[in-house]
């Protein structure tokens, strides 16, 4: 029955064209509460059964974020698989977000400088340079880019949607010479398929290190640095949001902490009068 469920949740969320990343997370979350409850029949699950996972969830120190992605993977199987009432007002309090940590144009030049291996480089340019996120970096293909008119698309990203991003001028000739090569992904792995996240997690960590940067950073620094030095740079939120692919401006906005000052230029009428 346990397997039935998860099967059964899977195809609807694939069906639905949910993200790899939610069906991943529900999946997973959904076979923990499976288990919690594993001498009971799952025909007689109940709201009270879920409440009481969630709050055992919440004493063992499970903060609010994932406690909220926890109950909705559940309220997912409780309606749309079992076909149970579940209405139960629960909302976790959300542990505040760390201001986002970015580099300065000082920083990313040396670690770009601090790159000898090509397709190393050109990975780290694109993230900063596109404001693209590491899975999206590693799953381009030269099909993707659109020369003539400087522009890449982002297939299947956040949210099973497809968007634009700049191609750098300084960076079309090496992209085309990437393309031009005869493989599926541009940025190829050793197991026929393109590089790993984690391939690239180790490119960054080197390279900062040998860069002699002492901030903790990660492949999403260089989005973050995208954000901040558009933004800083004169461009407005929904032209940054719109590259970004965020739904909401106040997410773009929370990529900007820093330059929050410089973003509200217009005048009000009244100084006019």
């Amino acid at each position: 029955m346990a397997l039935d469920i998860l099967y059964n949740m899977k195809r609807e969320m694939l069906r639905r064209g949910l993200s790899r990343q939610t069906v991943k997370a529900y999946s997973y979350h959904v076979n923990r509460f499976l288990l919690f409850y594993k001498d009971k029949d799952h025909s007689h699950f109940s709201k009270a059964d879920v409440r009481e996972y969630l709050y055992s969830l919440k004493e063992k120190g499970l903060h609010g974020s994932s406690l909220n992605v926890v109950h909705n993977a559940l309220r997912f199987m409780m309606i749309d698989i079992l076909h149970k009432g579940m209405y139960l007002k629960i909302t976790f309090s959300k542990v505040p977000r760390r201001a986002a940590e970015y580099l300065t144009r000082e920083e990313v030049k040396s670690i770009l400088a601090s790159i000898e291996n090509e397709k190393h480089h050109l990975i780290i340019a694109l993230m900063y340079g596109a404001g693209l996120r590491v899975g999206e970096v590693v799953s381009l293909k030269k099909e993707d880019f659109d020369f003539q008119n400087m522009i890449g698309w982002v297939r299947h990203g956040k949210g099973n949607k497809d968007r634009p991003f700049i191609i750098p001028e300084t960076l079309k000739e090496k992209i085309m010479s990437f393309c031009s090569l005869p493989q599926s992904f541009l940025f190829m792995g050793n197991k026929n398929t393109h590089l790993s996240i984690k391939s690239v997690q180790e490119i960054v960590k080197k390279s900062s290190k040998k860069a002699k940067i002492s901030k903790n950073i990660h492949p999403h620094t260089f989005r973050h640095s995208f954000t901040t030095h558009m933004l800083a740079s004169g461009y407005d939120i929904v032209t940054v949001q719109s590259l970004l692919g965020h739904i909401h401006p106040e997410t773009t906005l929370g990529y900007s902490h820093t330059i929050r000052p410089k973003l509200i230029t217009a005048k009000s009428p009244l100084d006019s009068l």
